[in-house]
């Protein structure tokens, strides 16, 4: 007998989405890179579970819910999260308190326990493991049920095959007609009253009607074609230009590689660190002819080879300069002292450096202590290194440092993210 098939609202909008992205989480088993938008979200449903359990006979207060917000929030790293910075993780956070104190002062006088919470259900039909998480189910009497979901993004809109997912399980789940039963014994059949999105940053609710009996079926054909579609194994990619420049998966994408991928798959692999691809397939093709073949170029000498490396390096260090001082002057104009790349952190450092403005009187003087031979080049760096060399006499390093101002200096250190 066949294996039903794993299915979800989300597999279903990722398949829609572009079916090779689908390939790529659901077959090949490769995970997205996190999300900030996740992470908040998860960290808010976490919340609302706690203060809404039903296991609980006194409702949390305010001060515990954030307790418990940030106990959930520091149980994830700042890469799992996927914040761009650490000032903006900090904004999230900061954003989840706002939203859970504005929260208690609109509710927490109508709290009432619900029928369940963050509800796991699997129904098994046609051929399909049905699977959804219900945040929450009040019960409202007579079988009727009212579910709601929590959203968390900048906007909320109607999506209508969620709603409709959400009542095919409701209605037809064993697990969800046995909770109501344990509450209300006569009842024989669920019936889902109306459908809520609780928009969590605006404390915005809107409630939708169940879905006419003409929408389920049309909505029930549509998700048999794409259950049939995946087990026939067509996973066409969908490219289009916007939508593939935030996939995690472009790198990898035939679409852009011109092959299958064949790389690790599984749960313990990950998206391959590999080069963005040179191919695009969305620049507007040439019309010009192919240009002829270029001469095969001579053989380089080993001091060519030489020359354009050192060249190269000087260039690749006239551009670290370039960007450290642009990183130093962002890092002071907002007051960091710390900020993150994707993979790298950047700290500042500040310490004196001493100058010395008067050249002609630091040769003079060097020329007097006989140290200016062991400078070779008189520079700033050269002379203020005598200072730290245990050979120079201190009462010469003192008549130097009399020579020189201190000035306030901003150093930038970089090292890889953990």
């Amino acid at each position: 007998m066949a294996k039903n098939l794993s299915f979800s609202y989300s597999k279903m909008g990722m398949y829609k989405e572009c079916p090779q992205k689908y390939k790529f989480r659901y077959v090949h088993m490769l995970p997205e890179q996190p999300k900030y938008y996740f992470a908040f979200g998860s960290a808010l449903h976490e919340v609302m579970e706690y203060i809404y359990n039903p296991k609980n006979q006194v409702f949390p207060t305010v001060e515990q819910a954030l307790a418990f917000f940030k106990t959930h929030w520091d149980s994830t790293s700042f890469d799992q999260k996927g914040y761009a910075s650490m000032e903006k993780e900090a904004a999230g956070f900061e954003e989840g308190q706002r939203i859970l104190r504005a929260y208690y002062g609109k509710h927490a006088n109508t709290f009432t326990h619900p029928l369940s919470v963050e509800m796991k259900s699997t129904l098994e039909t046609d051929g399909l493991s049905l699977i959804s998480i219900l945040d929450r189910i009040d019960y409202l009497g007579e079988g009727r049920v009212k579910i709601l979901d929590y959203k968390t993004g900048k906007t909320v809109q109607r999506e209508p095959d969620q709603l409709l997912m959400y009542q095919k399980v409701a209605e037809n789940s064993p697990l969800i007609r046995q909770l109501v039963q344990a509450a209300d014994p006569d009842v024989k059949e669920i019936r889902v009253e109306k459908l809520s999105f609780y928009h969590l940053p605006s404390l915005t609710e809107l409630s939708f009607e169940r879905g006419s009996d003409k929408e389920m079926y049309e909505f029930w054909q549509k998700v048999l074609g794409v259950a049939g579609e995946i087990r026939s194994g067509k996973f066409d990619p969908t490219p289009e230009e916007n939508k593939c420049r935030w996939c995690d998966y472009r790198n990898i994408c035939p679409v852009f590689t011109g092959k299958e991928y064949d790389g690790p798959s599984g749960w313990g692999a990950k998206i391959p660190n590999v080069p963005p691809p040179t191919k695009n397939p969305f620049a507007t093709p040439s019309a010009a002819p192919a240009p002829a073949p270029a001469a095969v170029p001579a053989a380089k000498t080993d001091g060519e080879i030489l020359s354009e490396k050192i060249d190269r390096l000087g260039a690749l260090q006239a551009e670290e300069q370039r960007l450290r001082g642009e990183i130093i002057a962002l890092m002071n104009k907002h007051g960091y002292q710390r900020h993150f790349g994707a993979h790298y952190r950047a700290e500042l450092s500040t310490q004196n450096k001493l100058v010395f403005a008067d050249k002609d009187k630091t040769v003079a003087l060097l020329r007097k202590l006989g140290l200016l031979p062991r400078t070779l080049v008189p520079t700033q760096s050269t002379v203020a290194a005598l200072l730290a060399d245990p050979s120079v006499p201190e009462d010469a390093k003192a008549q130097l440092r009399a020579l020189a101002t201190s000035v306030p200096h901003s150093g930038l250190e970089l090292s890889q993210a953990e």
